[in-house]
């Protein structure tokens, strides 16, 4: 009966040490995914299309680039949630082109 219980606080201890080891690993990838993938899906679409519509003004044929330079450095700055948000942007405008 010792033995039993001893080996099982011993599996319980291993286990609390692998959560503990993993835990910033996973809360870094689930950190990430938060604000490079569901934040910037979360911003209404009307504020995308009035970014959109502001690049269009200023840049007129660029727009798109100019989007895309947006993205690449939220990108170097490691802001995924701006690299996110501008992708969004970069998107619509590549669509807007496209639709008749």
């Amino acid at each position: 009966m010792l033995q039993a219980v001893g080996d099982f606080l011993f599996t319980l201890v291993g286990w609390a040490l692998v959560i503990l080891a993993l835990s910033p690993i996973v809360g870094a990838i689930g950190w990430e995914v938060w604000q490079g993938q569901i934040r910037p899906r979360l911003i209404p679409k009307a504020e995308i299309e009035a970014i959109a519509a502001e690049l269009v003004v200023r840049h007129g044929d660029q727009a798109e680039e100019m989007a895309f330079i947006n993205e690449d450095r939220a990108w170097r700055y490691s802001d995924s949630f701006e690299q996110g948000k501008w992708r969004r942007v970069r998107y619509h405008l590549a669509h807007m082109d496209a639709s008749p």
